[in-house]
């Protein structure tokens, strides 16, 4: 009964505006990890609930400092404030310490640092909903709340220490391990992965790597991994345009070929490889692309004629008009 009033009282003080400083109305029941790359230092957080907009109120990243995973019955602070006590010379676990021991709503919080050197520490408040557990490693932290059964957490812990390539996709692997086991006893709603660099460029824009969110999806973490290809693909068409830059032609129709064959339906991968192919002399390679193109939506077609005004196309008129009249 003590666990109910506590539970219904949270409720009732989460509503009121004069309390936002200790009780959020924010109830990311959920799982999440945070994780490094021991290798590129890239540090991460990704998570999965049955709440709107998840990863606007639990992630929190800094190049160069870390990473915080803040839920259950959020305390929105804890993101910036964690961060701000890593920098200055907090230890993971002394800055959830500190964290925790300040907070009057510590019962109901579940919290995970990680820092720069692959240190973690997290806590899981005695009165979180069962059911509930974290586990704490060298380069990650895993923790979970409100959970179908209590083997969510250590198949997260499994599936990561088990799991090889980027960082970002080994966090996604931990989430789906945490879906096999039931997940979230309520279901499904939104995810989110963030990942920043291990040592900061002092540009912020270059320093946050990855950010997707999944808002609102019946599969929000089969979502989130097919965003995360799309991320992919898109890079490699930033390399491609990069390479264009630079003049290395060769590298450019690498990387957009490679782009393609991620995501073989975009069909504005297709119609720069495809300029990229006229404009380095492939003019008869390109049409195939460019008719491809062109019949999914004329506009690309318009979209080609004032490419030359531009600067964008190094082609003679004849080549140019042979591609526009293409049916």
């Amino acid at each position: 009964m003590k666990n109910i009033i506590l539970f219904l009282s949270l409720f009732f003080i989460s509503m009121n505006s004069n309390s936002q400083s200790v009780y959020s109305d924010k109830l990311a029941h959920t799982y999440s990890i945070v994780a490094r790359d021991p290798v590129t230092g890239e540090m991460g957080v990704a998570v999965q609930s049955h709440w709107f907009s998840v990863g606007s109120i639990v992630s929190w990243g800094e190049a160069g400092v870390g990473v915080v995973a803040t839920q259950s019955f959020v305390n929105p602070s804890f993101g910036v404030k964690g961060l701000q006590l890593l920098k200055e010379g907090k230890s993971p676990q002394e800055t959830v310490d500190e964290l925790i021991a300040a907070d009057e709503g510590r019962d109901v919080r579940q919290l995970a640092i990680l820092d720069a050197k692959g240190r973690s520490a997290s806590y899981t408040g005695k009165y979180c909903i069962p059911e509930a557990g974290n586990i704490a490693k060298e380069n990650y932290s895993v923790q979970a709340n409100m959970m179908l059964t209590d083997k969510v957490w250590s198949a997260m812990s499994a599936a990561f220490e088990n799991s090889t390539g980027p960082l970002a996709e080994r966090m996604i692997a931990a989430l789906e391990a945490a879906e096999k086991e039931g997940g979230d006893i309520r279901g499904k709603q939104s995810a989110c992965i963030l990942v920043v660099r291990g040592e900061s460029t002092g540009k912020i824009w270059e320093d946050r790597l990855i950010d997707l969110r999944v808002e609102d999806h019946s599969e929000p973490v089969e979502e989130l991994k097919r965003l995360l290809k799309v991320f992919r693909a898109y890079e490699h068409m930033n390399n491609g345009d990069v390479a264009i830059e630079k003049n290395d032609m060769d590298l450019a129709m690498k990387e957009y070929s490679a782009a393609e064959e991620m995501f073989p339906e975009n069909a504005e991968m297709k119609f720069w490889h495809a300029v990229t192919l006229a404009n380095t002399g492939g003019v008869d390679a390109s049409l195939p692309l460019f008719t491809e193109v062109f019949r999914t939506d004329n506009n690309w077609r318009i979209l080609f004629g004032r490419l030359k005004s531009v600067g964008l196309l190094e082609l003679s008129d004849d080549d140019i008009r042979k591609i526009s009249e293409l049916d």
